[in-house]
């Protein structure tokens, strides 16, 4: 699929990113996050290290945040459920709450054993969704974990997967486009059944004699904006500042040849391009993605 120069880059990137974190240290699960339902289905480990979610026939599991926050760059390892996942559905996600909720969701949908994930991405701003792009990954998320990233600032919000871009969503509000920017979000994240829909459109069935399903975890990491009390902490810090480039970060070239190239090889729907599905004209974001 990609030439060599194109791994070569990867491996670059990768060796950047990680000589960039040193120094950052994950923050523990036990103080950042609850656990919401599962019933001792999801479970902290590893003195706060860990944590995975697990699903069988009578339920599911999940987290969430204790903060909430307003704008950040979060990050995420996670490793897949492995074997058949087929019907299963691990969701990783930012939202607010309400009627005119903003969401930015990673979900992904398993699949019989020895065929690819799919990762399904889409954003929501004042309740209005419909922005679905979906993806193959370049490798296989059930065996090693991965990273997840989300940055989200006044400019964009980018959709990365082992610091490799794999979806932006540019603020358009200069031609009527609302872009979440105001409703504070928390970190949620659940595996769940959803064998009506998930795999081949609810045409294969989650097979419970392969439960429990797990997914697991780990170097939960957040430079972002808390908000409290209606105050975001970071109110008073400089976006200059080393901490706090991200909320200015913009795409540069290189970024958008890993976009080029994973929306070349990897992606497998994107609404922007659904026809069938506007038939009355394409939502006018896609004018300018």
């Amino acid at each position: 699929m990609a030439s060599s120069s194109l791994i070569s880059m990867k491996t670059l990137l990768v060796l950047l990113l990680a000589s960039s974190l040193m120094g950052t240290f994950a923050s523990n699960f036990y103080q950042n996050f609850e656990l919401t339902f599962g019933d001792g289905r999801a479970k902290i480990q590893n003195n706060g290290e860990l944590l995975t979610l697990s699903l069988d026939k009578y339920s599911g599991s999940g987290f969430k945040s204790y903060n909430e926050y307003l704008f950040g760059k979060i990050d995420m390892d996670l490793k897949l459920v492995p074997g058949n996942s087929a019907g299963t559905v691990t969701a990783y996600y930012l939202s607010s709450l309400g009627p005119t909720w903003d969401e930015i969701d990673f979900e992904f949908l398993g699949n019989i054993s020895g065929q690819p994930y799919i990762l399904h991405t889409n954003i929501f701003t004042q309740g209005k969704g419909n922005r679905e792009q979906q993806f193959y990954l370049w490798f296989d998320p059930t065996k090693a974990f991965h990273t997840y990233s989300v940055l989200w600032n006044p400019l964009q919000i980018v959709f990365s997967v082992d610091g490799i871009p794999i979806r932006t969503f540019k603020n358009q509000e200069s031609i009527g486009i609302p872009f979440p920017k105001n409703q504070p979000m928390r970190i949620y994240s659940s595996l769940w059944n959803a064998d009506d829909w998930a795999t081949r459109g609810g045409l294969v069935k989650t097979n419970w004699s392969d439960a429990p399903f797990t997914a697991s975890y780990r170097n939960f990491i957040a430079n972002a904006c808390v908000v409290s009390s209606g105050t975001s902490s970071c109110a008073s810090n400089s976006p200059s500042s080393l901490s706090n480039a991200w909320l200015t970060q913009d795409f540069d070239s290189s970024n958008r040849r890993w976009l080029r190239w994973v929306q070349k090889y990897f992606m497998i729907y994107n609404y922007c391009t659904d026809l069938k599905r506007f038939p009355q004209g394409l939502p006018p974001e896609c004018s300018r993605a």
